[in-house]
This record gives C-alpha cells, structure tokens and sequence, in this order.
C-alpha cells in the first residue's frame, strides 16, 4: 500500500485573491445602489449645444382616488392622464406619488394606461421608512 502524504499547510493566498476581488466588487456596486448614479466628469466644449432637458409629468393619486398631475396639483381623469401621456412622447418620465390610504383600483388603472401605451418610463416614489 502505498502512503498517503500528509498536509500540513494549506495555501491561502488564492482565496485571499478572490475575497478581495469580491470585496470590490461588492463596495463598487453598493456604492451605485445608494446613490442611484454613476458619476461622471463631462469633456469641456468649446461651442455649447443645446441642453437635453428631460420632460417628467408628475401624477398624484390621493387618499380618495383623485387624480392630481404637475406642481400645482390639478385635478385630472384618467382619460386626461392618458392624453397627456400620448402628447408626452415615450421619452417623458412619468413620477408616481400615491397616498398609502388609496384603493389599489387607481394605481392598477394608472398602470393598465401606461401598459396599453407601451410606456415604460416610470417610477414610483415612496418615502424611505427608517424604523
């Protein structure tokens, strides 16, 4: 039979490699998470173009179910919100606020429009709860 050698020592520094490795990795990705960018320094020009402004329709259901849109909070239908979403384009942003208190039916019914436009620029803004 033939003797089997005997370890004594394990080799470490592979794993270590691949810890820190992961390590990074997990600290990059975090980073992007909690601030929700990538940032980046812009290239100076010497002639200025036009500036891309991004165009965000701001759509509030309250507690009731009323449909409020923009800053100054208008009261709206849903066909309204629809035609809105049409004359926006596919590029507008549209942001969600919802009162906790609202029926679900209002937020399905925003979502079904939004759906049936194959509109896919949407968020939903909630409150971050630290409890």
């Amino acid at each position: 039979m033939k003797k089997m050698k005997r370890i004594d020592t394990i080799n470490v520094i592979p794993f270590i490699d691949i810890m820190l490795v992961l390590l990074v990795m997990v600290l990059t990705t975090a980073t992007f998470v909690k601030t929700g960018l990538i940032p980046v320094d812009l290239p100076e020009a010497k002639s200025a173009a036009s500036e891309h402004e991004p165009r965000e329709l701001k759509l509030t259901i309250q507690k009731d179910g009323t449909l409020m849109v923009g800053e100054e909070n208008t009261p709206i239908t849903l066909a309204e919100f629809e035609q809105r979403v049409i004359a926006g384009g596919k590029e507008m942003t549209v942001a969600l606020y919802s009162d906790e208190k609202a029926e679900f039916k209002n937020f399905v019914g925003v979502m079904d429009v939004l759906k049936r436009l194959g509109h896919e620029q949407l968020y939903i803004v909630t409150d971050k709860n630290n409890k």
